[in-house]
């Protein structure tokens, strides 16, 4: 990729060792979550389908439900203390879980502890995954310049789905060569151990580090000489530090990662229950899920690849488009006695044209102040993805019961509009673009090369900004 050839020796050592690291954490999170037709049954009191499939619901929506408190306190680490050193205590607090995950009794053994240990585990695993991602991905947004910026941001997320299809391979091995699912758990958290260890190579952000150190020097050279400048010098630092982001920008942010978790629930897990309710075995779920997972891998590389050549807001707003009439032949398809085949072609084409912020996450991080961007950003996506597990996890098992497969619009539909709002907000930003929202979907300038937030800080405090700057 070309791209690379941008960046230089320590942006490429950064972005390997966070590649590495939200590979194994992802490996870890999704090892449990695509193994739930077999696990559930060993951790889960055997029922109706009805009640089985509230129970993955459960299970599924636990890995969310600590993930706002992960972003508060990996947000307040990351914001004081600096990037670095959230990135190394998530994936111990993965490793951890994964011990105890290889090391659980069934529910034949111990009862109904079984199945509170494991939602235990998966909250731990979900409240470290909320601090790793986001704090990879604002790692290199601020250590990168656009246009190099965009996919090098995007590799991370593209790791964990590198991450989430050899989860899927392992547990193919689990189901077809007899391969203790233990183990697998084993391994994810000897690669956790393996992830903390080598992320310790890793250097602060200079925006953030930059930032402070700048501040500080300047506070010393004129720390009892000038009290005006002094006083000056304060009112900067509570500028920066108590910038306050547009009530807009946090809800198009939150509709944006909204349409990442409802569309990951209904390729694997919603799909997933209708297969099983075919008669299909573990086995033959778990195999079609990883083929799905490949097609998802490929269309996540070409989005990051194209990334550094097409704004990425331009691709993002082209899928969503797309996968608007896809949903209404989605609810066509499930209601005309859908088969094996048709499962599969909803699953492949729901990942290439579905809802995800990939590639254009860089921008949208940029929009939120340093000071506070660890916390503004981890507790949106958070809570986004806690919303939307519960919703589109609990919602759809009564809608479809109710309206059946045309369930899927009321819950599809809106959502993806919502989503191509929130781009059209971050266009707007980027771009000052005048007109309507439908208007705006086919119109799309030149990225601008400074954020509307480096803009405001030179607007509202040139000189002395220029000040600190040069201290």
């Amino acid at each position: 990729m070309s791209f690379l050839s941008s960046l230089t020796k320590t942006q490429k050592e950064a972005m390997g060792l966070l590649q590495v690291g939200t590979f194994l954490e992802y490996f870890d999170l999704m090892l449990y979550v695509h193994m739930a037709v077999l696990l559930n049954d060993l951790f889960f009191p055997k029922t109706d389908p009805k009640t089985a499939s509230l129970l993955t619901a459960f299970a599924f929506c636990s890995t969310y439900l600590l993930r706002p408190f992960g972003a508060l306190f990996f947000g307040y680490i990351g914001d004081h203390f600096g990037r670095k050193a959230t990135v190394i205590m998530t994936t111990m607090i993965m490793a951890i879980s994964c011990i105890i995950m290889a090391t659980l009794p069934t529910y034949a053994q111990i009862g109904i502890s079984a199945a509170w240990f494991v939602t235990i585990c998966r909250m731990a695993q979900g409240l470290s995954s909320m601090g790793e991602v986001i704090g990879a991905e604002i790692y290199m947004t601020e250590i990168t310049k656009p246009p190099a910026r965009y996919p090098a941001v995007g590799l991370i997320g593209l790791a964990s789905r590198v991450g989430t299809v050899s989860a899927l391979g392992v547990a193919m091995l689990v189901t077809t060569q007899g391969f203790d699912w233990r183990n697998g758990f084993w391994i994810g958290a000897a690669i956790a151990v393996v992830g903390s260890v080598a992320r310790t190579r890793l250097r602060e952000t200079p925006e953030f580090i930059d930032m402070k150190r700048h501040l500080k020097r300047a506070f010393d050279d004129v720390k009892g000489h000038d009290p005006e400048k002094t006083k000056k010098l304060l009112a900067i630092e509570e500028t920066l530090k108590c910038q306050k982001v547009d009530s807009k920008t946090i809800f198009a942010y939150f509709a944006v990662t909204s349409g990442a978790a409802v569309n990951f629930y209904f390729i694997y897990f919603f799909c997933g229950g209708i297969l099983k309710e075919m008669g299909l075995t573990p086995n033959d779920i778990i195999y079609q899920n990883f083929i799905v997972s490949i097609f998802e891998l490929i269309s996540i590389g070409v989005i990051v690849f194209l990334g550094y050549y097409i704004y990425p807001l331009k691709i993002l707003k082209f899928k969503a488009l797309l996968y608007l009439p896809v949903i209404i032949i989605f609810s066509f398809l499930l209601s005309h006695s859908p088969t094996r085949e048709t499962i599969f072609f909803i699953q492949s084409i729901g990942m290439i044209v579905g809802l995800a912020g990939s590639g254009a996450d860089a921008i949208m991080f940029s929009h939120f102040p340093v000071f506070k961007r660890f916390r503004y950003v981890s507790f949106i996506y958070a809570i986004s993805r806690s919303i939307m597990a519960v919703v589109t996890s609990f919602g759809l098992v009564y809608l479809i019961d109710f309206l059946g497969p045309w369930g899927l619009c009321i819950v599809l539909v809106p959502i993806t509009l919502s989503f191509l709002w929130g781009l059209y907000h971050y266009e707007k930003l980027e771009h000052k673009i005048e007109g309507s929202f439908l208007r705006s979907f086919f119109r799309l300038r030149a990225p601008s090369s400074r954020t509307v937030l480096e803009k405001f800080q030179e607007k509202n405090v040139p000189e002395i900004y220029k000040k600190v700057q040069e201290n």
